[in-house]
């Protein structure tokens, strides 16, 4: 058996059809999308709607046949919320800054309309993607792998509005409140959705206040009509239905700062906050439990970090530890966004198989076997397994069977 590297395809998708409210709707493994590139979507088939784990407040992932696709369109994006979605009205709505700053500023939907835009491709995973997987199981939603999505995504840039609220020196870090809210176990009283961002990270350019999401205005279970998107950094940061910008000189010890979103190991120790995506790679095609004829097998996947650019992803097939290299896209438009990578595979023997694979970053972080347990379980970026069978049957396959086990490629076609 042979890995062989080749290039992937890229093809970007965007969405064109008028927003619909928000109901989660359990998909059909019958809606079946006909078989095309990665990234592409036949334009008249319709997104499979995602796979809900929760249905109040409504939590779901996106569907495996939705995951080659390199931006999600909205009806298939991961939905993740700690609340109901609130019913805000887009014309009456503003946002107000205020805080450690010179003049408090608010704006209407209209006038952030009217500023200047920045639009950006990018991949925003929940940082409870995976938790059951961790080990020992853990408490919390209970997310597979698939709580990953991407999108392209319209706004203003967020210093633009701190700049023109003036910051005061010692600010150093920014709150944004969103408009959902509700009840906590553990918790007395209502409280809403708070979290706040180091002040330099909120005046990165990339971070922003968007309006729209693939070319259209922002669906209700993803922000209308406005959120927060913080490239590089789990969803958590990304607050949804943003209502207010405070600017803090004291760092912020809200409940979903101090309490949720951290890396907490239960020895007693401080517990560390959750920021950036670690490193993650995942295999989409073949899809696990997929049954595929003997001989070459394309294998293609996504791979993406919050810490650094994607430079090597491994593959490794029916266990061992042979990995092989994948070849990369090259991605220099969309630095936020996953990078796919591919390979094709030459499996010839009948019976069940199983591919691997794990990325590494430019800051030198490798996907890990098992990484550390927390009690909350975030950051769940093992390597993962797919299995796969092919034929009809026959006894399980096995490395090295036939064609001398699993061998690299200079075939970079």
């Amino acid at each position: 058996m042979r890995i062989i590297c080749r290039a992937a395809l890229r093809v970007a998708w965007f969405a064109s059809n008028a927003p619909q409210p928000f109901r989660l709707r359990r998909p059909s493994m019958t809606n079946h999308i006909p078989r095309t590139p990665p990234g592409s979507t036949p334009p008249d088939a319709a997104p499979i709607r995602p796979v809900p784990i929760r249905d109040t407040p409504p939590n779901a992932e996106i569907h495996p046949e939705m995951l080659p696709q390199e931006v999600t369109p909205n009806e298939g994006y991961f939905v993740r919320c700690n609340f109901d979605v609130p019913g805000l009205d887009a014309r009456a709505h503003r946002i107000e800054v205020g805080g450690a700053v010179r003049r408090s500023i608010g704006f209407g939907t209209s006038e952030l309309a009217a500023m200047e835009h920045r639009t950006l491709e990018v991949t925003t995973e929940c940082a409870g993607n995976g938790r059951l997987g961790m080990q020992p199981p853990v408490d919390g939603e209970p997310w597979n792998d698939h709580a990953v999505s991407t999108a392209v995504w319209k706004g203003v840039p967020l210093r633009a509005l701190l700049e023109a609220a003036e910051v005061e020196d010692g600010a150093v870090e920014v709150r944004f409140d969103g408009a959902d809210g509700g009840e906590k176990a553990g918790v007395q009283g209502r409280i809403g959705y708070q979290r706040s961002l180091p002040l330099a990270r909120a005046l990165d350019p990339d971070t922003l206040v968007a309006l729209e999401m693939n070319g259209r205005p922002l669906p209700p279970e993803h922000g209308a009509p406005v959120r927060l998107v913080v490239p590089g950094w789990y969803g958590m940061a990304s607050v949804k239905w943003l209502r207010r910008i405070e600017v803090l000189t004291e760092p912020f010890t809200g409940y979903f700062q101090r309490d949720r979103y951290v890396y907490d190991p239960g020895d007693g120790s401080v517990p560390t906050p959750v920021t950036t995506m670690r490193v993650r790679s995942l295999l989409h095609t073949p899809r696990s439990g997929a049954v595929v004829p003997p001989g070459p097998l394309q294998v293609r996947g996504w791979a993406w970090s919050g810490d650094g650019a994607i430079t090597r992803v491994e593959v490794a097939l029916d266990g061992g530890g042979d990995w092989s290299e994948a070849t990369l896209e090259s991605r220099p438009d969309a630095p936020h966004a996953w990078v796919g990578w591919s390979c094709t595979v030459d499996v010839e023997t009948p019976g069940r198989h199983f591919l691997r694979s794990r990325a590494v970053d430019s800051a030198g972080h490798r996907q890990p076997d098992r990484p550390p347990w927390n009690r909350l379980g975030y950051g769940q970026n093992a390597v993962r397994t797919v299995i796969f069978q092919v034929g009809d049957g026959g006894s399980p396959g096995r490395r090295g069977e036939e064609g001398g086990g699993v061998h690299a490629s200079d075939d970079r076609s």
